[in-house]
């Protein structure tokens, strides 16, 4: 038996931290058994550098598709390229309206703890992308916004711009395996804004990006073909679209198709949103199943817990080590 697997059956007895280990071991047994997975990432997963785990998870084929928001699609791209300028914030709970206007002003977007630099993250990814765009319109092609990214890392775009160990980059993961991603709500970013601006100035055709639902309809695309030899999972960080969204694939399904196609055949969710009337975010699985979304035999765990802790040790648990391949840093 591998440390991580050890150290958490060992230590990880009671109340979350066992529901951690039956979930882990949930999602080992749906592989095993032939199960395909789709994971969601909501909040703001990336800039917490989940990648150091989740890349390796994905390249170790433990991921089979992703679910993600805007602003977790390109800020690994970000963090990827300008890691070394990012700022560190101390004492960051206590900072005043003055101290965020000074940070503001010194083109430095604060989340949680670190900074995003505006001009060595966002604008140097907006340079080359919008220069994707544009080459997209002269020649009449329409694509997923995270398929330009996609082909920008695979052609080495950014490559000498690194600034971490690329194996902590689950977007290049990603684009290696070309790993299906669905990105609902892309517009609510900096690439989706700084994408609607150019639209409203004419510098670009709206028709460049597909839609919404065009990741609607290839999703369904994606959980019929998964479904004809396997079941598939899901385990969702934080609530919001990048969850919603794919989890209305099987109602979708087997309400407005009219196609039996089954439930979900895993589910975990992971966040410290607390239940309660209006909060659908924190809406426990059973409810789920009047969704149709999960059945009631379907195996199903709520981790009540910050995900940037929860997440990385089952996914070192799933990986059957810390997630780091030998070498890395």
């Amino acid at each position: 038996m591998n440390a991580v697997r050890a150290i958490l059956r060992h230590h990880f007895r009671h109340f979350n931290a066992r529901t951690l280990v039956e979930a882990a071991e949930g999602w080992v047994a749906h592989l095993e058994g032939g199960g395909k997975m789709l994971l969601s990432l909501a909040g703001a997963m990336s800039t917490a550098e989940l990648g150091v785990s989740l890349a390796e998870l994905i390249r170790q084929g433990k991921v089979h598709a992703i679910s993600c928001t805007g602003a977790n699609l390109e800020e690994d791209l970000f963090n990827l390229v300008a890691n070394q300028e990012y700022v560190s914030v101390a004492n960051w709970r206590n900072l005043s309206p003055e101290q965020e206007a000074a940070l503001r002003d010194q083109g430095l977007n604060r989340v949680t703890d670190i900074c995003i630099p505006e001009a060595m993250a966002m604008r140097q990814v907006e340079a080359r992308v919008v220069g994707a765009w544009g080459q997209a319109m002269a020649s009449g092609r329409r694509a997923f916004p995270h398929e330009y990214l996609y082909e920008l890392l695979r052609a080495g775009v950014f490559q000498e711009s690194y600034q971490i160990d690329p194996r902590h980059s689950w977007l290049l993961a990603a684009a290696e395996r070309r790993l299906p991603l669905f990105v609902p709500g892309w517009e609510d970013s900096t690439l989706g804004n700084v994408f609607a601006a150019r639209v409203v100035r004419g510098e670009l055709s709206i028709d460049v990006l597909k839609t919404g639902i065009e990741y609607m309809t290839a999703l369904i695309d994606w959980y019929r073909s998964v479904s004809r030899e396997a079941r598939a999972g899901f385990f969702q960080i934080g609530g919001g679209i990048a969850g919603d969204f794919a989890l209305c694939t099987v109602p979708l399904l087997r309400l407005d198709l009219e196609d039996e196609v089954p439930y979900w055949g895993y589910y975990c969710q992971v966040g410290d949103s607390t239940t309660s009337y209006g909060s659908y975010s924190g809406c426990t699985p059973k409810e789920k199943i009047t969704w149709h979304k999960l059945d009631v035999d379907t195996p199903a765990w709520i981790i009540e817990s910050d995900a940037t802790i929860v997440a990385p040790l089952v996914f070192s648990y799933v990986l059957g080590s810390w997630g780091a391949p030998a070498g890395a840093t």
